[in-house]
């Protein structure tokens, strides 16, 4: 958690989860190393511009103790999550700031706004978003009238099956921030995705708005979303039949964890639902 006592601000902050790179990014920060992304490796494209010669230090899941010492940081950002069982060992080697949960990009601005003494940049982040999502809540209440709110699925489309995000995923918690609403049995579900294992069990995830995305370079993943699109039960459902289908970056919905990847999901959304609907 926060730093126990003040003292200057670090500068040479090390952040081993993808929602921590991209948060010290927004807040200006360089970091002295991170480590490795999910896909687009060795770092997200969106943050390559920012990251350019910076260190990694492994992998999110196991990152190296002798990498991370040999860069002396003065701050360390990890997820309980992630690295409680090596947070004795990161303890040794300066204060470590550990965060709860690696999607909670409101909690994680706040907290490493705190412990790197870039709390008005923070703040300044947090008010812009704030006044972004009130302004696009009203734009979509506007254009979609008696039909707002819509109903929402987001869909990761895998070689041998589909998966479903659901509210308490990161891009839907900004979907929930925005006014969307899930289907009863998405409601109802726990954890952060459901697996659809087979063409038949689509209906699940049936809604007003599909926002999915996939493996671009694959051609098992394109070709699986082909015979998906041709089923019955697909053509069948709201938001195919009414052409509300929608692609979007699966780094920025999914894998970015932070504030500029949210803003990145609220871009998404502008390109499709409101690209007709007056700013």
């Amino acid at each position: 958690m926060p730093l126990a006592k003040a003292g200057p601000a670090p500068q040479r902050v090390i952040t081993l989860f993808q929602g921590a790179t991209d948060t010290a990014v927004a807040l200006g920060i360089r970091p002295a190393g991170v480590v490795d992304s999910w896909s687009e490796k060795p770092m997200y494209r969106y943050l390559r511009p920012a990251l350019t010669g910076v260190p990694h230090v492994g992998l999110e899941i196991q990152p190296s103790l002798e990498d991370i010492a040999l860069l002396t940081p003065d701050l360390i950002v990890g997820s309980r999550f992630r690295h409680e069982r090596i947070e004795g060992l990161l303890e040794q080697l300066c204060p470590v700031v550990m965060l709860d949960e690696v999607f909670e990009f409101r909690h994680t601005l706040r907290v490493m706004g705190a412990a790197t003494a870039r709390n008005v940049e923070a703040q300044a982040l947090q008010t812009r978003w704030d006044a972004r999502i009130s302004a696009m809540r009203m734009r979509l209440a506007s254009k979609f009238g008696a039909r707002w709110p819509l109903s929402v699925s987001v869909l990761d489309v895998r070689e041998d099956h589909v998966r479903s995000y659901l509210p308490d995923s990161f891009a839907g918690s900004v979907l929930a921030e925005l006014g969307f609403v899930w289907n009863r049995q998405s409601r109802d579900a726990t954890g952060v995705s459901i697996k659809l294992r087979s063409r038949e069990s689509l209906p699940v995830a049936d809604a007003d708005v599909f926002f999915v995305f996939g493996r671009a370079d694959s051609p098992a993943v394109q070709r699986h979303y082909q015979a998906i699109t041709h089923h019955p039960l697909w053509q069948r459902m709201s938001a195919p039949k009414t052409g509300q289908v929608w692609w979007v970056d699966g780094v920025a919905w999914i894998f970015s964890g932070g504030i500029l990847g949210a803003n990145r999901v609220l871009d998404d959304i502008e390109r499709t639902l409101l690209q007709d609907a007056a700013a």
